[in-house]
């Protein structure tokens, strides 16, 4: 049965966690749903990568969201999307939880008593190639501050045969990829971490060994609230699905591979999420445009169906499906 919420609202960080920090206050009931989007105009010397460390996005979550515009050069005064509206994933809510095609991480701290839940969500980067980030559920065994970097012998044969051989150990400093934080999973043979970065830029990208890379601050301002033993879940889910106050929002993301390399997405993975969202209801889907928003891929929460006893929203984000045109929820059609 599906159950109706409100968008989370967006709060201060409590006492509990680092101060500065913001996260999302989950509301009543089962939440889907949580932030909001931002409209902002860019400033002379702005870069897509400036704007997207800023606001704690991935630089091409934010390419995404502004198909069209330079993102290296927008100029002074252009009116760019911040995307910040989501879509929780569809797994329970609890410790840690990395969608793969998101590039996103979520955590869902403990709350104390008398505290409200909240969730807390940073861009993150993923393993690439044949240096696979394993699906699964997890934990953290381990934290530490200023970690050495042991790289795995696979690893140091990639650069030797590159002319770049590495040491046996790369100690803290500038030099160390793992930046100043790491926790490590425990994931056979346990040389996978969430850990800080030397390069910032490439937070957001499919450019890891197959570790999860966070942005220095995000890094830092995490690595105090996590405690050992915090479960982690890694999923690929690359198509999100919600229902909020009788409208269907579709949330997709350019899906990846076991592997990390992003493909192309399949309408099939979509018809059948969407059928199970819709559970028993009965709902006028816009197919047109649910097409065009899984073929887009751009990671933003839209409008594309609604309940059949639904009017139609005043501002909804695509035309609602004409009132002929219900599809049955057990048996979504193609276009």
């Amino acid at each position: 049965m599906r159950m109706k919420q409100t968008v989370l609202c967006v709060m201060l960080l409590a006492a509990t966690l680092p101060a500065g920090a913001t996260v999302y206050e989950l509301g009543e009931g089962n939440p889907q749903v949580f932030g909001e989007d931002l409209h902002i105009q860019t400033r002379y010397e702005d870069t897509f990568a400036d704007i997207a460390r800023r606001y704690s996005l991935g630089y091409e979550e934010l390419i995404r969201a502004n198909p069209g515009v330079d993102p290296w050069l927008p100029g002074a005064g252009t009116q760019i999307v911040v995307p910040g509206r989501r879509i929780l994933p569809a797994v329970p809510h609890e410790g840690i939880i990395v969608n793969l095609p998101e590039h996103r991480l979520y955590y869902f701290p403990k709350p104390k008593r008398g505290q409200k839940p909240v969730v807390v969500t940073y861009p993150v980067s993923i393993g690439k190639m044949d240096w696979k980030t394993p699906l699964g559920i997890t934990h953290i065994i381990s934290k530490q501050k200023l970690p050495s970097w042991y790289p795995p012998e696979s690893v140091r044969k990639e650069h030797a045969a590159a002319g770049d051989p590495l040491p046996a150990v790369v100690p803290p400093g500038p030099d160390n990829p793992l930046g100043e934080y790491a926790m490590r999973l425990d994931i056979h043979p346990g040389s996978y971490l969430i850990h800080g970065t030397n390069n910032p830029l490439a937070v957001g990208l499919p450019v890891t060994h197959g570790c999860i890379r966070m942005y220095p601050e995000d890094v830092a301002a995490f690595f105090q609230t996590v405690p050992n033993g915090t479960q982690v879940r890694l999923i690929n889910d690359p198509v999100k699905v919600a229902w909020v106050d009788g409208e269907l929002l579709l949330e997709v993301h350019p899906p990846v591979d076991d592997q990390g390399q992003t493909v192309e997405p399949v309408l099939a993975e979509f018809t059948d999420l969407l059928g199970k969202a819709l559970g028993s209801s009965t709902a006028a889907i816009h197919w047109d445009y649910a097409v065009e928003t899984l073929q887009a891929a751009r990671g933003m929460p839209v409008t594309v169906g609604l309940e059949a006893d639904q009017d139609p929203p005043a501002n909804a984000d695509a035309p609602p499906a004409p009132a002929a045109q219900p599809t049955a929820a057990a048996t979504p059609g193609t276009p």
